[in-house]
């Protein structure tokens, strides 16, 4: 980790031959940033043609998951935060994730093939319990179902997806929206909570979720 700070051409290329030493799995022609943070480095597997971009976290954290998974030309902007907590995180081929996001996991969080994820976004896949009243929240425990994110979505500036929610395929979030539930496939939606709006579809007609 001495290079991590190091900046220029020079810094790239110690970080392309060392952190591969740390990781479970690096492809080819991978770019690591400067203060690039590896987290249990072991359980992060990474594919080929990958950039992660400067001051970004990757934190694979838990006793028995299997961690952080990044697919074959993916792209993750400076100051991303992706962070299980004994979760898991699969970021599939092509995925564009923006400046600024944080990608939280307690239990499965999937980002599709060719995703685009504008910057501020949060996908929060895991909650905090607060039925009782005499405890604090953060003292209640947590719950996971999991976020699943299909393929070709676009998901706004200031997105936040909360635990549960799945978006079908080719679906688009409007900036700021909050999604809750289910988005089907192909379907625009926004506001809080997220609401389909329309369909990108002519042979279909949408209907307010």
């Amino acid at each position: 980790m001495v290079c991590a700070w190091l900046p220029g051409a020079l810094g790239l290329f110690l970080r392309s031959k060392l952190y591969p030493w740390l990781l479970g799995r690096v492809g080819r022609n991978v770019v690591f940033g400067q203060n690039v943070v590896l987290r249990h480095p072991h359980k992060i597997r990474i594919g080929d043609d990958v950039v992660i971009d400067d001051n970004c976290c990757l934190d694979a954290k838990g006793a028995d998951n299997r961690g952080i998974s990044i697919g074959n030309g993916v792209f993750i902007g400076r100051n991303t935060i992706l962070s299980c907590k004994n979760g898991d995180i699969e970021i599939d081929d092509r995925a564009n994730i923006g400046f600024n996001c944080e990608i939280f996991s307690g239990g499965h969080v999937r980002l599709g093939k060719r995703t685009l994820v504008a910057a501020y976004t949060y996908v929060v896949g895991g909650d905090h319990l607060h039925d009782r009243t005499d405890r604090p929240v953060l003292e209640q425990g947590r719950v996971a179902q999991g976020i699943e994110v299909d393929d070709n979505v676009w998901l706004g500036a200031h997105v936040v997806i909360s635990d549960g929610a799945r978006v079908g395929r080719d679906a688009i979030i409007g900036a700021g929206g909050v999604v809750r539930g289910e988005i089907p496939p192909w379907c625009v939606a926004a506001g809080v909570p997220a609401r389909v709006i329309r369909t990108r579809r002519d042979d279909t007609k949408s209907s307010p979720s």
